[in-house]
C-alpha cells in the first residue's frame, strides 16, 4: 500500500511496505534545496548558523530492529556533496544512523528537536558538527571525533560543559543561550580560537587557564559580576561582556594586565552608566583599539590621559586624608588613655584620703568606673600602605590640634601649647568655634586670655571631658571678649546634672547675651529666671566684700565704675535724671556679678604658698622688732640707773676744765690745730 503526503519545507513523505518480513521498512524521501555551509563563522555571537540550501535527496530508513532511523543517499548525491551532510529542520527527536560516510566533514542539525548526541561516533573525519536550536541537554557521543574543530550547540538545555576531554583540536566552541552557570573542564582546549558563552547563567568569569589560542570570548548577556584569569589569555583580542552586572571596575581588574586586549565591550553593565567609565577603561587598559563596537580616537586616549593624571593626584590626596584621619583616630585613642590613667589616679587619692577619714578597710584596687572615658573608637579594614605608615603612631602623639573650617579642636593639655604659635591672621581670623577636649578646666581656664587675643571672633565654646563639676567654674569664662553658643557635653562634665546650671550660665556671662547653650536657643525668659534665681546671690558677694578686696577683684574699668557707684552715693536722689539711673543701676549689676569668680586649685595652691611665706616674714619681722625693742627698753633703763652719777660727773669736769681760762683757751686752741 502506498501512500503520500506533503508536510512543510517541502517535505514528501513516501510510506512503502514490502511484502518480504526482512525487508518492511518505511521510506522517508526529502526534497529540499540546500547549499553548502558559509565559510565564515560569525566573530562574538555566533547566533546565526548555516541556513543555505544544498539539493540532496536523503532516505532515512526506520528498520524495526533498531529504534534509529538509518540514513541513505544515493552514489550521485555521495559524490556531489561527499564531504557535507544537512539534516536540517527535519523535526528529528534522535541522530540517525549515518552508514557509509565516512568521508563527512561537515554535519548540520539545526532547528530539530534532538535530545542527545548519539550515532556519529564513525565519522571520525568531521570537521564541523552543527547541533544549534535543539533540546540536548548534555554533551556526550563525542569522545571519538578527534578531528572536530568546530561544534555549535547554542540554544539548547545544555547545564554544563562536560565530555570534551578528546576534542583538543576544538578551534570554536559555540554554547550560547543554555543554561551553563559555570566555566569549566575547558582548560585543556589549547587550540580553541573562539568561545561563545552568551545567555547563559554565568555569575563570574573564571577557570581559563590553558586557553593560550583563544582570541575571541563572548560573555553577553549573562549575571556577570566580576572577572578573573582573563590576563592569562596570552591571545586574547576581542571580550564581549555586554548586558552583565558589572558596576565597578575593580571587579574587571585583571582586564588591565592583558597585553593582547584590543576590542571589549561592557555596554548594557551598570559601569556604562558611569561619569568616569569610559575615561577609566582607557586609563587602565591602553592598548585598546575598540570599545563598545566604536574605535577610539587620539583626542580620546589624550583626555583620558589627562583624567587619569588628575584621577591620580585625587588617589594620592585620598590617600593622604586616610593617613591623616586614622592618625588622627589613633591620637584621640592614645589622648584619652591618657586622660582616663590621670582620672583613675585622681580617683585613687581621693579615695584613699576617704579612708583615711573614715578609717574603713576598702579594696584598693576598686576604681570608680564612672570616671573613666567611654571616647568611642571608629574601627575598619586598611590597606597595608596605611598600616605601614602608622606603625607606632598611638605610642608617639599625646595631644592633637586640628584646624577644620572655622572650627580649632584641641584634644590633650599638651594641645593647649598651641596658642602660643604664631597663628596667621587669616588663620585666626576664621576661627569662630574652639573645642576642647580630654583638658581639665582648670589648665584650659590659665589660657583663656590667650585664647581671647589670639582668636579675637571665637564665638563658640566646646567642653568634652574636661572636669567641669561645679558652677563657680563658669565664672572664669567671664574674661572672654564675647561667647554667642556655649556646648557642655554630658561626658566628662558633672556639672551638667546639675537642674539650674544653664540659668547661672546665662546669670553669670549676662553681658555676653548668649544665643544658645548646648545647641538650645536662649529666650528672654530664661534671663529673667536666670536673674531670679541668682540676682541676689551676686547682691549678697558685692556688699559683703571689703572695698580693698572688691577693687582688688575688679579690672580697671570696673574700678572706675564702682568709684563712680560710691561717689553717686552722696547725691541726693533728685540729682540724677531717670537715665543716669538706670546706667547706674546697670554698672552695679555688672560690678556685682564681677565679684563672682574663681580661682583655680593650681592658682589657690600657689596663692596659699603665697600666704605662708607671707605670714612667716611677717612672724620673724615683728619678733626681730619685739626684739630690738626690748633692748631698746633695756638700755634706757640701765641710762636712768647711770644718769644721775654721770651728770655729776660731767658736771666736775666741766668745772675743772674752766677754773683756769687762759689755760683752758690754750688748749681748745692746740685741740682745733691738731683736728686740721
Amino acid at each position: 500500500m502506498d501512500c503520500q503526503a506533503e508536510v512543510n519545507c517541502g517535505l514528501h513523505l513516501v510510506i512503502q511496505t514490502s511484502s518480504l518480513p526482512e525487508k518492511n521498512k518505511v521510506e522517508f524521501k526529502l526534497n529540499k534545496d540546500t547549499s553548502s555551509f558559509p565559510g565564515r563563522l560569525l566573530q562574538h555571537d555566533l547566533e546565526r548558523n548555516y541556513s543555505s540550501r544544498q539539493g540532496d535527496h536523503i532516505n532515512l530508513v526506520s528498520s524495526s530492529l533498531s529504534s534509529f532511523p538509518i540514513l541513505q543517499r544515493s552514489s550521485e548525491e555521495k559524490i556531489l556533496y561527499s564531504d557535507r551532510l544537512s539534516l536540517e529542520r527535519q523535526k528529528l527527536t534522535v541522530c540517525p544512523i549515518i552508514n557509509g560516510e565516512d568521508h563527512l566533514r561537515l554535519l548540520n542539525f539545526q532547528h530539530n528537536f534532538i535530545t542527545r548526541i548519539q550515532n556519529i561516533s564513525n565519522l571520525q573525519k568531521l570537521i564541523s558538527l552543527d547541533l544549534y536550536d535543539n533540546q540536548i541537554e548534555e554533551i556526550s557521543g563525542l569522545s571519538t571525533l578527534r578531528c572536530l574543530r568546530v561544534l555549535l550547540l547554542g540554544k539548547n538545555r545544555i547545564k554544563k560543559i562536560s565530555n570534551l576531554e578528546n576534542l583538543k583540536s576544538l578551534d570554536v566552541l559555540d554554547l550560547h543561550g543554555n543554561q551553563i552557570t559555570k566555566i569549566e573542564n575547558i582548560n585543556h582546549l589549547c587550540e580553541l580560537r573562539v568561545l561563545n558563552l552568551a545567555r547563559n547563567f554565568l555569575s563570574h568569569v573564571d577557570n581559563l587557564n590553558g586557553l593560550d589560542s583563544l582570541t575571541e570570548l563572548n560573555l553577553r548577556h549573562n549575571q556577570i559580576t566580576f572577572v578573573r584569569d582573563v590576563d592569562n589569555l596570552p591571545c586574547l583580542q576581542h571580550l564581549f561582556l555586554s548586558f552583565n552586572n558589572i558596576s565597578s571596575f575593580d571587579s574587571v581588574s585583571c582586564l588591565a594586565d592583558s597585553s593582547s586586549l584590543s576590542d571589549i565591550t561592557f555596554d548594557g553593565n551598570p559601569i556604562a552608566q558611569e561619569s568616569w567609565y569610559k575615561h577609566t577603561v582607557l586609563q587602565n587598559m591602553m592598548q585598546l583599539r575598540q570599545l563598545d563596537m566604536k574605535r577610539i580616537t587620539e583626542e580620546e586616549r589624550r583626555m583620558a590621559s589627562v583624567l587619569a593624571k588628575k584621577e591620580e593626584e585625587k588617589k594620592r590626596e585620598s590617600h593622604k586624608q586616610s593617613l591623616l584621619k586614622e592618625k588622627k583616630r589613633l591620637t584621640i585613642n592614645n589622648v584619652a588613655r591618657q586622660w582616663d590613667l590621670q582620672q583613675q589616679r585622681v580617683a585613687n587619692i581621693a579615695t584613699n584620703e576617704d579612708r583615711k577619714d573614715s578609717d574603713s578597710p576598702q579594696d584598693p584596687c576598686q576604681i570608680d568606673g564612672s570616671t573613666l572615658s567611654a571616647f568611642p573608637e571608629e574601627t575598619g579594614p586598611l590597606d597595608s600602605g596605611l598600616n605601614n605608615a602608622l606603625q607606632g603612631l598611638s605610642v608617639i602623639d599625646t595631644y592633637l590640634v586640628e584646624v577644620d573650617g572655622d572650627t580649632l579642636s584641641l584634644y590633650g593639655s599638651g594641645a593647649l601649647e598651641s596658642l602660643d604659635r604664631n597663628w596667621s591672621v587669616q588663620t585666626a581670623g576664621m576661627i569662630t568655634t574652639v573645642s576642647f577636649t580630654f583638658i581639665e578646666f582648670d589648665e584650659i581656664v590659665q589660657v583663656l586670655p590667650k585664647l581671647k587675643i589670639k582668636f579675637p571672633n571665637s564665638l563658640h565654646l566646646k567642653f568634652k571631658e574636661t572636669n567641669l563639676v561645679m558652677l563657680q567654674q563658669f565664672n572664669a569664662l567671664a574674661q572672654l571678649r564675647r561667647i554667642d553658643q556655649l556646648t557642655i557635653d554630658p561626658q566628662g562634665n558633672p556639672v551638667v546634672n546639675f537642674t539650674l546650671w544653664k540659668y547661672y550660665v546665662l546669670f553669670r556671662l549676662s553681658h555676653f547675651s548668649m544665643q544658645k547653650i548646648n545647641g538650645t536657643e536662649v529666650t528672654q525668659n530664661d534671663m529673667i529666671m536666670a536673674e531670679r534665681l541668682f540676682g541676689i546671690l551676686a547682691h549678697v558677694a558685692s556688699s559683703e566684700l571689703p572695698q580693698y578686696r572688691l577693687i582688688s577683684i575688679l579690672g580697671d574699668a570696673r574700678k572706675k565704675q564702682f568709684r563712680y557707684l560710691l561717689e553717686s552715693k552722696g547725691k541726693k536722689p533728685g540729682i540724677i535724671n531717670e537715665e543716669n539711673n538706670d546706667s547706674k543701676r546697670l554698672v552695679g549689676e555688672n560690678t556685682n556679678r564681677a565679684t563672682l569668680n574663681y580661682t583655680t586649685r593650681d592658682f589657690y595652691n600657689e596663692k596659699l604658698e603665697e600666704i605662708k611665706e607671707k605670714k612667716k616674714f611677717c612672724k620673724t619681722y615683728i619678733e626681730d622688732l619685739v626684739k630690738e625693742a626690748t633692748e631698746i627698753n633695756m638700755k634706757n633703763e640701765a641710762l636712768q640707773k647711770l644718769w644721775p652719777q654721770m651728770f655729776i660727773e660731767l658736771v666736775r669736769d666741766a668745772v675743772i676744765e674752766i677754773r683756769n681760762k687762759n689755760s683752758y683757751m690754750k688748749l681748745c686752741l692746740q685741740q682745733i690745730t691738731d683736728q686740721k
